[in-house]
């Protein structure tokens, strides 16, 4: 009703309607955690293709197996990516020191080893004392930034530490012992100047560089996932000598993985050469695993593919990078409800596989919720399995199939972020029945994409919020519960093709 009816006539007022769309998030947004070349440290930075990793990363690198994974998931119909390098224990980062001035190369790595500074007085005013120019090279990739009329003056917009925080790829300024930064003005150079002290890469990383102290409440090493917005496909790439990961890493990231609405791809252990490998291992006790969690998936065998940095010689590399394109792509072609699997879930740039599977191999891994990689006639490589680490039979998990569980994260994760307008809102039937039309709103979408099983909505999806779900003791204390259930789709594992002879029969 408007604020004061004054004056005789006609008012006019708009009603909300009480629709509020619930937009679904996005699938297949991969993480992936290792060494790299270059780049920032600790930090969840977005890339959307091979190119952006090599240019901000540094692209493929022998020592580590990161970039091989996530070229993998972009060959494969990846779509976006999130890239935290980690640096193992030692690395430094290379200096150069001009006029009493330390430039540090903006990460750790021996990358910075090939930087090269220069600087000129060729600003807008010549004869200033403070004004200079400064040009650092990158003599590896023969890339270059200039930055023009930088200021020694600590008052000046230009003022150079500042500048280069915030513009350069290549250098940061070093302050003194008080964070004070060098006020005199560098002289010019008569040729490009390069590091002093050699940096170094580091050593291979260790559990510690993922999980160890302090870093959750730092937001790094895994943690530093955190800064990201969301993330729903975790890839961690082999970093020990042994070309395995920690299986307590995997278990701290599975169950990180469950608490950010996200899947963990595991990799096989590399001891695992042949099918009684897999299986013995997989059964010993303790799990090799790490993790039995629903929100993980593992599939085997690994990836036989040539390595372009030792003249394309084969080599063996882990599988969840190609993975977790394959099922990017899945999302994109057929939805998240979809098993990423069968002989659409084709494995590009993987001419072989460490351990050729047979169908009867197949059939001892499929039960213990291994997911096998086939080379199947006329199809080539393709991923031939979905189930979750829950998957295994003898566990009769409601969760034993990835598509399932994943579908059910989708929808955990959509309508989480789709009903913060409710917090604060008053609690009774209107607010209910709000709910209840922009929930099923999103749910009937769901539906009419094949999402669910059921012939129509009422067989395939329900969501109940009244005071049969909200009591008054729940709205005393500021409560208020939705209870939203759907029948899934299950994938068809098996299919079994009955043919029979007909007798012949005689006429009448």
């Amino acid at each position: 009703m408007p604020a004061a009816l004054s004056y005789p006539g006609v008012y006019v007022e708009e009603i909300p309607s009480g629709v509020r769309a619930i937009t679904g998030v996005p699938t297949s947004v991969t993480a992936f955690i290792g060494r790299a070349l270059r780049g920032p440290t600790d930090d969840p930075i977005i890339v959307n293709g091979f190119g952006d990793f090599e240019r901000i990363f540094g692209g493929l690198w022998v020592d580590s197996s990161l970039g091989y994974a996530v070229r993998d998931f972009f060959l494969n119909g990846g779509g976006q990516a999130i890239i935290v390098r980690l640096v193992g224990t030692g690395a430094t980062s290379a200096s150069i020191t001009l006029s009493g001035i330390t430039f540090l190369a903006a990460s750790p790595g021996a990358w910075g080893n090939n930087l090269r500074i220069s600087v000129d007085h060729d600003t807008k005013d010549p004869a200033s004392t403070t004004l200079f120019n400064l040009t650092v090279t990158d003599t590896g990739t023969n890339n270059s930034e200039r930055f023009l009329n930088l200021s020694s003056a600590a008052a000046d917009v230009r003022f150079y530490p500042k500048v280069l925080e915030q513009s350069s790829k290549y250098v940061r300024v070093q302050a003194d012992g008080s964070g004070n930064f060098p006020t005199t003005q560098p002289a010019v150079t008569a040729s490009p100047v390069g590091p002093g002290t050699a940096a170094v890469d580091g050593g291979v990383l260790t559990e510690a560089a993922f999980t160890g102290t302090g870093k959750r409440d730092g937001k790094a090493g895994l943690y530093a996932l955190e800064k990201a917005d969301i993330f729903n496909l975790l890839c961690i790439p082999p970093y020990l000598a042994t070309s395995d990961v920690d299986p307590s890493l995997v278990g701290s990231a599975a169950s990180y993985c469950e608490e950010r609405r996200a899947v963990l791809i595991v990799d096989p252990p590399s001891d695992w050469e042949d099918v009684k490998g897999a299986t013995d291992g997989y059964k010993a006790s303790p799990d090799p695993i790490g993790t039995r969690s629903k929100n993980a998936a593992l599939y085997f065998p690994r990836l036989v593919q040539p390595n372009p940095l030792r003249e394309n010689q084969f080599e063996t590399f882990a599988p969840c990078g190609a993975v977790a394109g394959v099922i990017s792509r899945t999302d994109t072609s057929r939805g998240v409800w979809k098993a990423p699997a069968g002989l659409d879930a084709s494995l590009t740039g993987v001419p072989k596989l460490s351990v050729p599977l047979t169908d009867k191999e197949n059939g001892q891994l499929n039960p213990l919720g291994i997911n096998c990689l086939r080379s199947l006639p006329a199809a080539g490589r393709v991923v031939w399995g979905s189930r979750t680490l829950q998957g295994n039979d003898l566990l009769a998990s409601e969760w034993k199939y990835l598509p399932v569980r994943r579908l059910a994260l989708y929808i955990e994760e959509s309508l989480y972020r789709g009903i913060q307008w409710v917090v604060f809102e008053p609690n009774d039937e209107p607010l209910w029945s709000q709910i209840r039309l922009n929930v099923g709103a999103f749910m009937q979408g769901l539906f009419r994409q094949g999402a669910f099983q059921g012939a129509s909505p009422r067989e395939a999806y329900f969501v109940k919020c009244d005071k049969e779900t909200t009591t008054q003791d729940d709205i005393n204390r500021g409560v208020v519960n939705i209870v939203v259930g759907f029948a899934p789709l299950k994938p068809a594992e098996f299919v079994v093709l009955k043919l029979q002879q007909m007798a012949g029969q005689s006429e009448s």
